[in-house]
């Protein structure tokens, strides 16, 4: 009997996987991707009495994968915060669906686990930008000042390395990456011991975000504001934390970050106004290939002639 343990490549995905493992130690098959890449059911073949474990990705976009495994006689245990849809009853299907905007997979499993993990489950809520929610987390831990930056700078790192068209793009496939941090009870002891990878997402964040603060807005005003970014790895790889960065600095402003393609089309990510986390996986949706979840969403394939009409329903969607 197989276990196939299912996660998103960022940072929410991954430490909401570190906290199971750690929990419940097991020898399983590792299914996961870049961050877009969310239809990560179809590559599992399960079969009777095998075990699926997914974290953070969309139920509506893997319900044919759900159904699959359950006929075939696999259990399924699925935690996610993205759009679901309706979630079908069976008795080998146990869900943790959560799509509040203040709400990550990793605190989810965070609850699921009484805490036992929780600084990876803070580490996650980073990664995913719910500051306020990882802070109220923090207050019920023990840690300094300087040890909560740190776990925010590893989050933000971890988030970072996840975006990319393909694996090549990053610094570490996100497999690999689990696999360099599962033998730590802790993001801390990870952070002092393998010092040479956490180095090296750092410098790869520091050298990309430089870049991308030397792009001009295609489009701003109080609404809203888009950047378009060439077709190049250092873009596809900072195009999700610096929509993060910008809304931080401008909470009461959506963003997008609109990503070149080898094909002409575009990769859109958009951060709904940090003071109004709504409606950022509604407005992507009405774009095909689009999804999300209300303070985060994304487009996989925005065809280049309807760049201006994304950027126009996303400047009157967040006008009202």
């Amino acid at each position: 009997m197989a276990i196939y343990d299912v996660f998103n490549g960022d940072a929410d995905g991954i430490c909401a996987l570190l906290q199971l493992r750690n929990a419940q130690p097991a020898d399983s098959q590792l299914i996961t991707g870049v961050k877009r890449d969310i239809k990560l059911l179809d590559k599992v073949q399960a079969a009777a009495g095998d075990t699926v474990n997914v974290f953070d990705i969309s139920f509506d976009k893997n319900r044919q994968g759900v159904e699959a495994a359950l006929a075939a006689g696999a259990t399924v245990f699925y935690v996610d915060h993205h759009h679901a849809g309706e979630i079908p009853v069976h008795p080998n299907l146990t869900t943790n669906i959560n799509i509040a905007a203040d709400v990550c997979t990793s605190l989810l499993i965070n609850g699921h686990l009484k805490g036992q993990f929780s600084q990876w489950a803070l580490v996650g809520a980073f990664g995913d930008n719910l500051k306020n929610s990882a802070q109220a987390l923090a207050k019920t831990m023990s840690l300094t000042g300087d040890e909560l930056e740190r776990l925010e700078n590893l989050g933000i790192y971890m988030n970072y390395n996840g975006y990319g068209s393909s694996v090549e793009d990053l610094h570490f496939a996100p497999d690999q990456l689990y696999r360099s941090m599962i033998t730590y009870k802790t993001p801390l002891e990870f952070m002092v011991d393998a010092k040479d990878t956490f180095q090296h997402l750092e410098q790869g964040y520091e050298e990309d975000m430089y870049s991308a603060t030397h792009i001009d807005p295609e489009f701003s005003n109080d609404n809203i504001a888009v950047f378009v970014f060439p077709d190049q790895p250092w873009a596809r790889r900072v195009s999700g934390v610096y929509g993060n960065d910008l809304a931080n600095q401008f909470a009461s402003r959506g963003h997008a970050v609109v990503t070149e393609k080898p094909n002409g089309n575009y990769l859109v990510s958009v951060r709904a106004p940090l003071n109004n986390k709504t409606g950022a996986d509604e407005l992507c949706r009405r774009f095909a290939s689009g999804g999300g979840r209300a303070a985060a969403a994304g487009i996989n394939e925005l065809p280049a002639e309807q760049l201006r009409d994304f950027i126009d329903q996303f400047n009157q969607f967040y006008s009202a």
